[in-house]
């Protein structure tokens, strides 16, 4: 398949943050693709950047956490498995392969997350520092 390299593609992304009151809450956002070439010899592609400061694998079996804050700003690429990510309002959310959070609610009261279906659990931590937040496209 060819892109258009004047096509504008968009990459949704699910943001946990920190609420007023200390809570959490889900936010819907999303980044823009641009459609360059990233490498001599291949296609133009959809590209979005995602600023980072390095990045861990996680493989897990299965688990239920307490609530707990996210230990630094972070994107969560789902790789393998589902969870279910539950907020302060009590609002759930399955996230599974392929899907990308933002996990920025590093104080307050924090989120809970819970393995769904069979294990293993695998996901891509990417350091997302606060100056280098994505522009969200506003839904």
């Amino acid at each position: 398949m060819v892109m258009s390299t004047n096509a504008v593609e968009t990459l949704r992304y699910t943001k946990i943050e920190t609420t007023a009151d200390g809570g959490s809450a889900f936010v819907d956002g999303r980044i823009e693709l641009s459609v360059r070439e990233v490498a001599t010899g291949v296609i133009p592609q959809a590209v979005g950047e995602l600023a980072s400061g390095g990045a861990l694998f996680v493989r897990s079996g299965e688990f239920d956490s307490a609530p707990h804050t996210a230990p630094a700003r972070q994107w969560v690429v789902m790789l393998r498995g589902s969870v279910e990510v539950t907020v302060t309002s009590g609002e759930k959310r399955v996230f599974a392969p392929g899907d990308l959070l933002l996990a920025a609610d590093v104080d307050g009261l924090g989120h809970r997350t819970a393995t769904l279906g069979d294990p293993p659990f695998e996901a891509l931590y990417i350091a997302a520092p606060e100056e280098a937040s994505a522009p969200a496209v506003p839904e």
